[in-house]
């Protein structure tokens, strides 16, 4: 059984899933892959992991880093798995590029792996901000595609504290 809740924040509503005991979905209003389980998800805002999601994302909106993530469980290919962990490995205002991810997991996997590769992974995060995809950028710090949208990328990298002025900014759209 999956179950869903709501938690407010200052980019809109959040969706939460869970399929009872660890977060396997946290998704934007704009969200472009929503995690399957959504569907059928029982509404359920009293689950533990619900209830350590709000508290952590409490902090996170108030700009700081909250530490450790509740249980997390995404569904996704061997393969994306290992790009969502990579994801988690980057430190709080900093970014990474999908070049790099690629490199780092050619180096874990002795298969050479693709920054386009990667990207299509990073695209298909069902757990937004705790598996931090926002923190992923293209090749000279291009701000590419955001599942919850530029402005909400902007946004959180702007929390963060990471330095703007080394991002070039779409040409269309605006930031927060």
């Amino acid at each position: 059984m999956n179950y869903t809740a709501i938690v407010d924040s200052p980019l809109g509503d959040l969706s939460l899933l869970s399929d009872g005991e660890a977060l396997t979905g946290l998704t934007f209003p704009k969200w472009r892959h929503v995690p399957e389980g959504f569907r059928e998800a029982e509404r359920r805002e009293d689950l533990p992991v619900f209830d350590e999601t709000r508290r952590g994302l409490e902090i996170y909106f108030q700009g700081r880093d909250p530490g450790e993530a509740p249980p997390l469980r995404p569904d996704g290919t061997p393969f994306q798995r290992q790009v969502w962990a990579e994801l988690q490995t980057v430190p709080w205002g900093e970014t990474i590029t999908y070049g790099a991810i690629a490199q780092r997991l050619e180096t874990v996997t002795g298969r050479r792996q693709s920054a386009r590769a990667v990207g299509g992974a990073v695209g298909r995060n069902p757990i937004g901000i705790l598996i931090p995809c926002h923190r992923c950028v293209g090749t000279g710090g291009s701000l590419t595609g955001f599942g919850g949208g530029l402005d909400a990328k902007i946004a959180l990298l702007e929390l963060e504290g990471a330095d703007m002025r080394r991002f070039r900014r779409p040409t269309r759209g605006t930031a927060l």
